[in-house]
Formats: structure tokens, C-alpha cells, sequence
């Protein structure tokens, strides 16, 4: 089960103890928030997708929208995301629990500049209802990012 493999993953930093697990589902941002009890705009969200062949995950603030043309201008390909099927085997989590954390070999991830505002986030954490609290140099550390990209729009106008 995918929430083992991220229980596992923050095993290793002594941080399984903070992935937090609900009754109710928090397979999207509003469910999440709901979970939570915070802004849906502070859910770190992980979209898939398919760049030049491999699998790329963003992962943007719960307000924020993919901007096709900025994702064209730094991928250099329109955003595809990926199925439902392809997410699973390509990423290793199912949609409603995609997250940066214990993915497949080859999934490189982004972190959009939405997340940036914000002291914390809530990623998921392998479930669809699951989530951890992460300032963003924790996200920074533990999901090994590639780089920050400003590939959405909408977050800006909130």
C-alpha cells in the first residue's frame, strides 16, 4: 500500500509519527482542507504528468491552476496529465494520495512558486486520507525536488 511506502520513507527521518491519517476522505483539495480544518489554498497539491516521455509531478498550492502556456514555456510540451492507471504505475500512488514522497525511480518533481506564501503545507501522504505538515524547507528536503517552477496561474488573485 502506497501510505506504507511514505510511512517507510519518513521512517528513515524519525518523522512517520507526524503523517496524519482522517476517517474521511482527502482525496481533494476541498476534502482536504475539510480534514484539516485549514485553507483549501494551503493543500500542496501533486499533479502528474508526461514530459518528453517521463513522468513529472507539480506540486502547487490548492488555489493554484496549470497555466498552459507557462508549462509549454518550461517543459517545452503541453501539460498532459496522467490517468489514473498511468499515475498508479508510473508514480507509485494512486490519484486522491499523489505525493512527492517514495515515488517510483525516474518521477522527477517541481515545486511551484503558489507554495511559497506559505509558512506550511499539506501534502498527502500516499492515501487519498492522508496528509503531513511540512514548512517549505521541509518540502524542499524530503520530497528532493528538482527545482521551483511558476508554471500556474489563479494563486496570485486569491
Amino acid at each position: 500500500m502506497s501510505i506504507q511506502r511514505v510511512k517507510e520513507y519518513f521512517r528513515a527521518f524519525g518523522m512517520e509519527g507526524r503523517v496524519l491519517e482522517f476517517d474521511v476522505s482527502s482525496a481533494t483539495v476541498e476534502l482536504a482542507a475539510q480534514a484539516l480544518g485549514c485553507q483549501p489554498c494551503r493543500i500542496a497539491k501533486t499533479l502528474s504528468f508526461l514530459a518528453d516521455g517521463r513522468p513529472i509531478l507539480i506540486v502547487a498550492a490548492g488555489d493554484a491552476k496549470v497555466d498552459n502556456p507557462k508549462y509549454k514555456a518550461r517543459f517545452g510540451t503541453k501539460a498532459k496529465m496522467l490517468t489514473p492507471q498511468e499515475a498508479e504505475e508510473l508514480v507509485g500512488h494512486a490519484v486522491g494520495g499523489v505525493c512527492p514522497f517514495a515515488v517510483n525511480e525516474g518521477v522527477t518533481v517541481y515545486l511551484d512558486e503558489s507554495l511559497k506564501r506559505f509558512e506550511t503545507v499539506f501534502p498527502a501522504c500516499g492515501s487519498s486520507n492522508s496528509a503531513i505538515e511540512l514548512s517549505i524547507p521541509e518540502l524542499e528536503r524530503y520530497s528532493g525536488f528538482e527545482s521551483w517552477v511558476d508554471v500556474c496561474k489563479g494563486w496570485r488573485e486569491a
